[in-house]
């Protein structure tokens, strides 16, 4: 509480404060007093606010923006990752066998080695071998799902405990990739993984509790201060990281506002709403405004890299011919409008998986019948990834209300999308893909996140992308260039339409008076340097409802 009602206790001045208030985008002061915004202006408008006690922060020509929120991420289990064997930040088959010898050697007593975070990029065909693991660690199992969490590279122990075979058939979800002779290699794709990973000891929850604190810190340094929590539930097969989120808002220990996404089981139906409506209550009791699981999140297809994203043609062979396989649907589109319409009735918002063009379009069929059945209600759905869309259902989610959420960071050219992607998609179909600007010109509704782990949640890293469709280094190739989105469009994604996505916008999502003071202060103003250097921008302060959460050492 401030110390003298009349001042402020948080004053910045020397913007520039780029609002994302349409009403007035730029300012250069903002004053903040008990956790709101009390005055949006310039110098001499918030002069009179300045007491003795009163915290000033010359902004030097820095840009102050309001809080970045993500709109699909995985907190708990990335912060838990970060505490086991991670591999996020090596790059080479080599870097990874080095570095699951030295945390096996460093951990004798894990029954499990576990973690993950290696690339597909890294191995011929974006498929390990077993025998890569074997030779480290060769009498404990190890289980190290993939950057993109749709795959996971076992040893043959951990293949042992399972009892996978050359005999074990493909679950209808997945796929256990085998040698010449069927002997399964140890790469599991989809829902092949569960026959390994369900052996594996649950996480306590202290274990998930702690991993929670280790993500909202690492996220807050990259200046967000909410987030939608895109699998939380016990039918996901990573952990259930519910309880973790009642401990922070417990013990007063969330500083992120945090809406939970709770997980349907896309081998059950609508049994599972008494569960969805119970967390829904307790966490509005607990959470203490910090804390909603108000959202259902429905896998609908797997990802294009490993041919399990649901298209409406099937993919291309090595030879450019049709394969005859066009994905996988991992919730029956038959029985898929129905369970959203239910979700509707029941006042959930639906948060999508859809990636190939097929899931696309089945999600916005969902939306569309339940709109048909319980009217236009206040619900906010939104499909998350989009890598393909097909031309005819871009001006659909105008139509339909449905925030297209996206993962701008993964809309360039690198080695997974070159070599594991484009050919298999073809000239047509690639041309299709992260279709942002087209969706933005069209009047949808945007939302960003970064699907952390799976890929950085460095916010102006996957701004720079939005922007520029490309990398940073000389000669990159830009991808599918009339999908650009301006700098003004891709922040707003990640502030007001995320915090729209998150049923926060009418507290936060933009600086204007009367709301809450989640703040970033970055390193410079990227609006006034080359476009190509807004990926370097860092953040220096965070703040949630005017308190510091992080600073830059």
């Amino acid at each position: 509480m401030s110390r003298d009602h009349h001042f402020a206790d948080l004053v910045l001045t020397g913007g520039p404060v780029y609002t994302v208030d349409p009403a007035r985008s730029w300012a250069t002061a903002v004053a903040v007093r008990d956790g709101r915004i009390v005055v949006v202006g310039h110098e001499h408008d918030v002069a009179h606010l300045i007491g003795a006690d009163t915290e000033v922060v010359d902004l030097a020509g820095k840009l102050l923006l309001p809080g970045f929120q993500d709109a699909h991420v995985h907190a708990v289990l990335g912060g838990a990752t970060m505490r086991s064997c991670d591999l996020h930040q090596l790059e080479t088959a080599p870097d990874y066998v080095e570095a699951v010898a030295a945390y096996a050697a460093a951990h004798p007593d894990r029954p499990w080695i576990t973690g993950g975070g290696w690339s597909m990029e890294a191995f011929p065909g974006g498929t390990p071998h077993r025998e890569l693991l074997d030779a480290v660690v060769p009498d404990r199992p190890v289980a190290l799902p993939n950057r993109d969490g749709h795959g996971v590279w076992a040893n043959s122990r951990a293949l042992e405990i399972a009892g996978i075979t050359a005999d074990t058939p493909d679950p209808a979800d997945g796929r256990i990739e085998r040698d010449a002779d069927g002997t399964p290699t140890g790469m599991l794709q989809e829902g092949a993984a569960d026959l390994v990973t369900r052996h594996i000891p649950a996480a306590d929850e202290e274990e998930l509790y702690q991993g929670l604190l280790e993500g909202q810190r690492y996220l807050h340094g990259f200046g967000i201060t909410g987030w939608q929590d895109a699998a939380v539930g016990p039918g996901f097969g990573h952990g259930d990281v519910y309880s973790a989120y009642l401990t922070a808002s417990e013990r007063g220990t969330l500083t992120a506002r945090v809406r939970a996404a709770q997980w349907w089981d896309r081998e059950g139906g609508l049994e599972q709403l008494p569960l969805f409506f119970a967390r829904r209550d307790e966490a509005s009791a607990v959470g203490a405004g910090r804390f909603s699981a108000g959202s259902v999140k429905m896998m609908l297809d797997g990802i294009a890299e490993n041919h399990t994203a649901a298209m409406l043609e099937p993919y291309l062979d090595g030879c450019g011919c049709s394969s005859g396989a066009s994905g996988l649907d991992f919730i029956d589109p038959e029985k898929l409008a129905g369970f959203v319409s239910e979700l509707d009735a029941e006042g959930f918002q639906v948060h999508f998986h859809a990636l190939g063009d097929r899931a696309v379009r089945l999600a916005l069929d969902a939306v569309e019948e339940a709109q048909r059945r319980n009217g236009r209600r206040r619900n906010r759905h939104h499909l998350a990834h989009l890598q393909v869309v097909h031309p005819d259902d871009i001006p659909r989610f105008r139509e339909l209300g449905a925030t297209a959420n996206m993962q701008p960071l993964w809309a360039m050219h690198e080695q997974q999308m070159d070599e594991l992607t484009i050919p298999f998609l073809g000239e047509r179909r690639a041309g299709w893909q992260y279709p942002f600007g087209s969706l933005a010109r069209s009047g949808a509704m945007l939302a960003a996140g970064s699907d952390w782990s799976v890929s950085t949640p460095d916010v102006m890293l996957g701004v720079s992308v939005a922007v520029n469709r490309r990398g940073t280094e000389p000669g990159d190739k830009v991808l599918v260039p009339e999908e650009r989105i301006d700098l003004g469009t891709a922040i707003a994604a990640y502030t007001a339409g995320s915090a729209r996505v998150n049923h926060l916008d009418a507290v936060t999502g933009s600086i204007e008076t009367g709301k809450l003071a989640d703040l970033v202060v970055l390193d410079r103003d990227p609006f006034a340097g080359p476009a190509l250097a807004i990926g370097e921008t860092r953040v220096l302060r965070t703040y949630v409802e005017g308190e510091l959460v992080h600073a830059a050492q």
